[in-house]
């Protein structure tokens, strides 16, 4: 196998915070990790990605300024319905934004932050 195909095989994983240094070290922990990773700031960078990207995961903060991870996650799952999506909080208003979102028929997994790189990688890899 060729290295173009070895990485054309790496699972695609976009991570979204708008804290940029948790959105780095998330991609570089999942690149090293042999996933194929990129860093967004704002929910609407991780749709204005998902085109060209075309991401396995998403794995965004639910809490960010503009557009909420879940706003980003409904988008990116209406265009790409197999992405899995994976939110990550440490803030108690998320129960609320999630709640409103499994009123409206969407169910996402959630994690608390601070995540854990082997937790997050397990999680995953499942």
């Amino acid at each position: 196998m060729s290295d173009i195909e070895t990485n054309s095989s790496k699972p695609r994983v976009l991570v979204a915070d708008d804290e940029q240094v948790i959105a780095n070290t998330l991609a570089i922990i999942l690149n090293q990790a042999g996933f194929d990773a990129r860093a967004v700031y704002s929910g609407e960078s991780a749709i204005e990605t998902v085109e060209s990207f075309q991401p396995n995961m998403l794995i965004s903060d639910v809490i960010m300024t503009g557009m909420t991870g879940i706003e980003a996650a409904i988008e990116i799952r209406n265009r790409l319905p197999k992405c899995k999506i994976l939110l990550f909080s440490g803030q108690a208003a998320t129960a609320d934004l999630l709640e409103k979102a499994r009123a409206q028929g969407h169910e996402f997994e959630i994690l608390a932050k601070p995540v854990h790189p082997t937790d997050l990688l397990a999680k995953l890899r499942s």
